[in-house]
């Protein structure tokens, strides 16, 4: 398993990923905010987990960050199917955009959802 050293390097990753945030996302900035990114793995003939395409898409691995005072920590890192399928797959999500710490705008699919990351915080609480 590769360890990412930060948020930023996951975000940049070239491979199909759902981002859960609290807030907005800037990188630039030193506000509090929690980040679970859930990675992607696609099966042969996937068509992105849309109605209608054959294959299947599912999460292959989550990350969760937290930012607080300006540090940023990581809470989960895990493969575990056990774990992994407690967290509900945020199907809503849309392009969202995300300010990397050069300023440079980095767009991703996710969503900005407090509850669901409250939901993913209680997971978080119980298997950490």
């Amino acid at each position: 398993m590769t360890n990412y050293g930060s948020l930023e390097e996951v975000i940049l990753l070239p491979t199909r990923k759902l981002v859960v945030a609290s807030t907005d996302i800037d990188l630039r900035k030193s506000e509090d905010c929690i980040v679970f990114v859930l990675l992607v793995e696609e099966s042969f003939g996937s068509a992105g987990g849309r109605a209608g395409g054959s294959g299947s898409r599912k999460i292959g691995r989550i990350l969760g960050f937290k930012r607080l005072q300006s540090k940023m920590d990581l809470l989960i890192d895990s493969q575990e199917m056990e774990i992994i399928d407690q967290f509900d797959v945020p199907y809503s999500a849309v392009a969202l955009d995300i300010i990397l710490s050069t300023g440079q705008e980095s767009v991703v699919q996710g969503i900005v959802d407090s509850v669901l990351i409250e939901e993913y915080m209680r997971i978080v609480n119980t298997v950490v």
